[in-house]
């Protein structure tokens, strides 16, 4: 498959707590690699992911996908509409189905309590690395809407493993071999639910390196998803 076989839209949603200036840091230049238009919208909650897919949608089957929560939405939103999605990209799943004890759903309840009880600063303050870097910049966006925007994906639904399994189009999948927030085994569990799908690995480390790291990942295993 070549990037002229790609549908022209990849529209990819962001995880919890994050925006769209972290989906286009690791999609932008792979989507350009696979002959794709990236689209990044800036939503924030579970219904406005929905329906900034649904406004993307213009009558032609879009590649849908996103980080860890926009890429439970995704999924969920290709199951919902199958002729409106050409395939799906899924970097960082975080669990499947209901998020019951899911370590990123306990997380972010957990976040959520600190922001509440002891203030953003503090909320943040234990937090190293790239990935606290990027929670430093994304969360005061979000306002006094953050908690709340915590707790409602921490008690979202992913796909179910039945669903999963009736979702035809290509997937690819990536993950982190070095997250304990989004196992590996999560990932290794959709890939084996879904007919048509591939798995790409990567670690933190690379990601804190090189964002697109995770995007060429994630799209490379759609491309051998695809058939490509």
């Amino acid at each position: 498959m070549t990037s002229e076989d790609f549908p022209a839209t990849f529209v990819g949603l962001p995880g919890t707590g994050s925006d769209e200036v972290f989906v286009r840091s690791v999609f932008a230049g792979p989507c350009v690699a696979a002959g794709l238009a990236l689209v990044a919208p800036e939503s924030r909650s579970v219904a406005a992911h929905f329906a900034a897919l649904d406004a993307a949608w213009r009558g032609k089957p879009l590649v849908v996908g996103g980080v860890s929560l926009g890429a439970h939405i995704a999924a969920r939103w290709a199951v919902r509409y199958p002729e409106r999605c050409a395939g799906v990209v899924v970097a960082l799943p975080a669990w499947t189905g209901p998020a019951a004890g899911a370590p990123a759903a306990l997380a972010a309840r957990a976040s959520a309590d600190s922001v509440d009880g002891q203030g953003l600063a503090a909320a943040l303050a234990g937090v190293d690395g790239w990935v606290g870097d990027e929670l430093r910049r994304a969360w005061p966006r979000y306002g006094a809407a953050l908690p709340g925007v915590l707790r409602e994906a921490a008690a979202s639904a992913a796909p179910t493993a039945e669903e999963l399994r009736g979702l035809a189009v290509p997937v690819g999948i990536a993950a982190c071999v070095d997250d304990p927030v989004h196992p590996l085994e999560v990932a290794e569990a959709w890939h084996a639910a879904l007919p048509r799908a591939a798995l790409r690995t990567t670690t933190l480390v690379a990601v804190g390196a090189d964002r697109a790291a995770l995007g060429r990942a994630a799209l490379d295993a759609y491309r051998a998803a695809a058939g490509g």
